[in-house]
Formats: C-alpha cells, structure tokens, sequence
C-alpha cells in the first residue's frame, strides 16, 4: 500500500477553511482544524505589545502522492511564497487507522527528507511564550503556540511519567536539522524539562516544506 503523509498548514485565523476547501478540490476529503497564535518578530509590535497574531493549524492526511500534491497546490493558492502568509509541512506515517484501517509499515525504507525538523515541546500553560524566546536565542525564527488540555478538570493522568492536567500549550517550532540539537537541549535545560511534570519534547522528521523565510 502506498505511504501516507500528515500534513500540517499554519494560516492567519479564519483562513483554515479555505485551506480545507483547496485540500478536498484536489483528492483529500477532510481534516482538523486546530487554535493556536503565532509570534511575529518585529520591535515595533513588540513594543507596541500586539506582535501575538492568531493563526489556524490544519491537519491533513492523505496517501503520499494525493497528499504533497494537494500541499503543493495550497501553497501556491494561498501564497505561502509570500511572508507572513502561511506555513505548510508535511511528515511521513507509518501507520493510518480512520473510517478504514489502514495498516501501513514502510518497513524501515529509506527515504529522502527535507533539512528541517519538527520540534515540538508540552508545557504547563503560561510559559510557552518563554520557550519561543528561549529557543529565539538559539537561532529558531518563532512557533507557534498551540492550547492544549489533558483527561478533565479534576482529573490527573500520565504520560511518559508526567501528570496531564487540563491546561496546557504546545509549542511548534520549524527548525533546520543542524539548528534543532541545540534549539531542543536549550529548552530541556532552561525549563528542566527532565524534571517530573515539567514537559515533553519530541522531534519530527519533515518531508516536505513550503513558506519558511
């Protein structure tokens, strides 16, 4: 069975709806559309305290060729060529379980990738804008910021040993891979992310990626 892809398209907010109106126009037939804000790195907003700019993450899966096609043609419509109008990225899978099981295994084929990786990092709400910052120092160009929750208000759960409680944010930052190391170690260090209930961080290899400037 041929490979499948995620796909992932960052736009301004109320934009995601055209995204998914291109994506099932050239063969994939739905998606998630998720709330997060991104950061723009200007000192006049900053400033001015309203460089914080809300953004729609679409997510997208579809066989592989269907699915970098459908990526292709979003860029191009919606000009991700252009600063500021967009990010789309998409990562392979291993295996899709939908309306039909798919049970997909590339067996460990290699394939070619892009240079750029996915990072993204789980903390306790209120201290994502910090991760970004820190991860700026490094060399990363911004995230996005992505709000979370865990099982339930008044419940806990775990996951790799660390407790899951209902406020949390996501951070998403693009990343080339000789960037990523350091950008991921200065995080860990920084908000002692080994420490219990402190975080996660896991890293995505990116296949394909349009609208990084």
């Amino acid at each position: 069975m041929a490979g499948y892809e995620l796909v992932c398209c960052i736009v301004n907010a109320d934009h995601g709806s055209k995204v998914m109106k291109i994506a099932k126009a050239h063969g994939i037939r739905g998606g998630t559309i998720c709330y997060g804000k991104g950061t723009i790195k200007n000192r006049i907003l900053e400033f001015l305290e309203i460089n914080d700019s809300r953004k729609e993450l679409v997510y997208l899966i579809a066989e592989k060729e269907i699915a970098l096609e459908a990526m292709s043609v979003i860029s191009r419509e919606m000009g991700f060529a252009k600063p500021h109008h967009g990010i789309a990225f998409s990562i392979p899978l291993t295996h899709f379980i939908g309306t039909k099981h798919y049970d997909y295994n590339d067996g460990g084929e290699s394939e070619e990738m892009s240079d750029i990786e996915a990072i993204y990092t789980i903390v306790n709400k209120g201290i994502a804008q910090d991760v970004i910052e820190a991860a700026n120092k490094v060399g990363a160009r911004g995230g996005t910021i992505i709000n979370a929750r865990g099982s339930g208000i008044h419940e806990d759960s775990t996951l790799f040993a660390m407790a899951i409680e209902p406020e949390k944010e996501i951070i998403l930052i693009l990343s080339k891979k000789g960037q990523t190391q350091v950008i991921v170690d200065t995080i860990r260090k920084t908000f002692h992310i080994d420490d219990p209930n402190r975080g996660i961080i896991f890293v995505m290899s990116v296949s394909r990626a349009y609208g990084l400037h």
